[in-house]
């Protein structure tokens, strides 16, 4: 497994999640866009969207979290604080769309300046919809 640790973010979600390792782009997104479409479905279906922020960091932890892992659970973590050895930071916006982040500089220097202390990736890929 390869140690390129990251960060998942969901926007109006304090929590921070962290796995250290499998963390690179070309494997997080195309399951964690997956991921994503069918959470959203799931919540249009049901017409629940108050509390997504709070449903979305519990379901990534438990049913992406699964994913990513790989029966190895003791590289995912949850907490307030960024980690410094984090290589990338996923956003999750409010308006269902990711946002991949690498970390600078000041995000090494201080990892609790967060997203401030890192450059977008790249454009964000959006699952259609929003969080009402």
């Amino acid at each position: 497994m390869t140690a390129i640790p990251f960060h998942i973010l969901v926007e109006g979600n304090p929590a921070i999640i962290f796995a250290s390792r499998n963390g690179i782009p070309d494997q997080v997104l195309p399951k964690l866009n997956q991921f994503l479409e069918k959470f959203w479905q799931e919540r249009d279906t049901f017409g629940e969207n108050a509390d997504a922020p709070e449903c979305l960091v519990a379901q990534i932890i438990v049913r992406f979290g699964f994913e990513i892992c790989e029966d190895d659970y003791s590289n995912l973590r949850v907490g307030v604080k960024f980690n410094p050895t984090a290589e990338y930071l996923y956003a999750i916006g409010a308006d269902r769309s990711v946002h991949v982040w690498v970390p600078e500089a000041a995000y090494r220097q201080d990892p609790s300046v967060g997203l401030a202390g890192c450059r977008e990736l790249a454009g964000p890929a959006v699952v259609q919809g929003a969080i009402a």
